[in-house]
Order: structure tokens, then C-alpha cells, then sequence
């Protein structure tokens, strides 16, 4: 494994080279959409983004409106999250959701706490998942939502997580051309590894981030949920990844 900062962040998140790049590299963000959405749908008054890496989702919904906390442990990716518009209006917390201090929030429980992308993913253990869950339960008043995005292990996507189906060769201003691809290291069910690989062509450095992501299917979710305060209300189809991806929404038991 490549090294990681004092929270675990992977080097992806971690290491400030890659941290700047992570948006240019995948500009759309059509993804964070649906959590947009809930923004209304669920009166969204306030919000915590667990896992809110550069700050693309916080700083929207700071940009609508809402208050919001934005929790990571990579500060590379803070970094850059504190200088997008809207950012000034976001409550940037370094460390994990066990670290978010509600009282230290305005004192107010919040409306919705999410975790986009492959956030819900990265616990691979059982102690660290329900450890995360469990603070978003104290974070969340009653009655208030979670809402996660996790991989279907039965479209086991990581078979296509290879340099032949992943290589790109991109062309980022102020920084040149960057070849990226990712390979599988291990697959030991219900956990996935994996390495990003990057060559910047302007001075041929060639950086690494392994990671590793835990699949679980929709009874061990609705399990966890139910041990940590959550019951799963619905399981909604990831429109970026259709029939590839779940959107659980969670109700904090009252």
C-alpha cells in the first residue's frame, strides 16, 4: 500500500499533486445530481457531507442555501475544496464523521448526511462501517435522512477495472499531458483492491494510490442500518450507473 496521511486517506485524496487534479481529470460531476434533488425533496435545511473530498456537493449546497459541514480526512482535498465558490460558506472539518462536534455546528442536529461516490464503500470493516453510520445517527436529528451510493457486488464492476478498459491520456491546463489507469491488486470478497496510476508527461513523475472497496449486498446494508439507529426507507437505481449502483435512502429511527 502507498502511504497515507494521519487520518487514512488513500493518496488519491492524500497527496497534493493528485488532490488538484481529481476535478480536471473528471469534470462531470452529473453524479451529485440526485443529492441535489434531495435537497428539496426532503426539505433540506441543513447538511453533513461525510467524505466530501474537494468539496464539489458541499460547496452546491452551501451555494443553495443549506448550512453545511463538510468532513474529510484527506486535507490535500480540503485544500482545494476551500477555494471553490461557495466554500467560504461551508463549516470544512478534517478528520472523519466521528470527529464532526455538533455542538461546534451551530448546535443543531442536521437534516441529511451523505455520502456520494465510493465513500460508503471504503469502511471495510464491519467495527469501522457501523462506527460511521452510528455518527451520522448522532448527527442527524430524528426523522432526518442519510443517503449513500454503493456498488451491486452481483455487476462485479472491478473486472473491468483494468489498464486496457481504464487507460486515458488527458491534456489538463497548467499541468500538460497525464496518463491514468487503474488495475485490480486483489480480490478477496467482499473486498476489492485496486491501483491508480499516474505519469505526468512534464516531468515523467509516476505516482501510485492503492485503495480497497468493500461490496455489500442489500441485506448486510439494511442489517448495519438497523443496528445504528437507520431504517432503510428506499433503494433507488444510481442514474450515472444504472442497474450497476444503489442510492440507499435512510430514516433516522425516532
Amino acid at each position: 500500500m502507498t502511504p497515507m496521511d494521519d487520518n487514512g486517506a488513500d493518496q488519491i485524496f492524500a497527496h497534493r499533486r493528485l488532490a488538484q487534479i481529481y476535478d480536471p481529470l473528471d469534470p462531470d460531476r452529473s453524479d451529485l445530481d440526485p443529492y441535489l434533488a434531495m435537497l428539496d425533496e426532503f426539505d433540506v435545511g441543513s447538511l453533513l457531507d461525510i467524505g466530501c473530498g474537494t468539496g464539489t456537493f458541499a460547496c452546491a449546497a452551501a451555494r443553495r442555501n443549506r448550512r453545511v459541514v463538510g468532513v474529510d480526512p484527506a486535507r490535500a482535498s480540503l485544500d482545494v475544496a476551500a477555494a471553490k465558490p461557495g466554500a467560504d460558506r461551508v463549516n470544512w472539518v478534517h478528520g472523519t464523521a466521528v470527529d464532526v462536534d455538533v455542538d461546534a455546528c451551530d448546535r443543531a442536529l442536521f437534516d441529511l448526511a451523505t455520502m456520494t461516490a465510493n465513500v460508503a464503500q471504503v469502511f471495510t470493516t464491519d467495527d469501522d462501517w457501523k462506527q460511521t453510520l452510528s455518527a451520522a445517527a448522532a448527527a442527524v436529528r430524528p426523522g432526518g435522512v442519510l443517503a449513500f451510493e454503493t456498488r451491486d457486488p452481483k455487476q462485479r464492476a472491478w473486472e473491468q477495472w483494468n489498464r486496457r478498459d481504464t487507460f486515458r491520456r488527458v491534456d489538463l491546463p497548467d499541468v500538460g499531458l497525464v496518463e491514468t489507469w487503474v488495475d485490480v491488486t486483489n480480490e478477496s470478497l467482499p473486498l476489492v483492491s485496486f491501483r491508480h496510476t499516474w505519469r505526468f508527461e512534464s516531468d515523467g513523475a509516476v505516482l501510485t494510490s492503492d485503495s480497497t472497496l468493500r461490496f455489500r449486498d442489500l441485506d448486510a446494508i439494511r442489517t448495519s442500518l438497523s443496528e445504528t439507529g437507520w431504517r432503510l426507507d428506499d433503494v433507488r437505481d444510481a442514474p450515472d450507473r444504472p442497474g450497476l449502483e444503489w442510492v440507499c435512502i435512510a430514516v433516522r429511527d425516532l
